[in-house]
């Protein structure tokens, strides 16, 4: 008596499907941890400037260093928002989601 046998998965891990519906749960992931990954590094970069500001010890050359990490975090996380709204204003505009792409039986969501 043959019994009939059932695909193997990972009973812990996450359910991936091949193809199409992998990119449909990878591209938008991808994009939101990236959002993500910018602002952890905004946090961070921003918090050793103002350490090394505030143990700078009126040292100009290390105030200035200090200063000039602190504007670049700024302008970093600027840009991040930018794309952001960038992102929402093309979305309102064409009256699509950029999340979700969908070419024919592509659909990337």
């Amino acid at each position: 008596m043959l019994l009939a046998q059932e695909p193997i998965s990972n009973p812990i891990g996450p359910k991936f499907s091949s193809g199409v519906g992998f990119f449909q749960k990878f591209i938008p992931s991808l994009i939101g941890i990236a959002f993500v990954v910018g602002s952890l590094v905004f946090f961070f970069v921003m918090i050793i400037g103002a350490i090394q500001w505030i143990t700078s010890g009126g040292d100009k050359a290390a105030i200035e260093a200090a200063r000039g990490k602190i504007a670049n975090a700024v302008i970093g996380f600027v840009l991040l928002l930018t794309v952001f709204a960038i992102i929402k204003v093309i979305e309102s505009f064409f009256g699509i989601n950029i999340l979700i792409l969908d070419i024919g039986i592509l659909k990337i969501q």
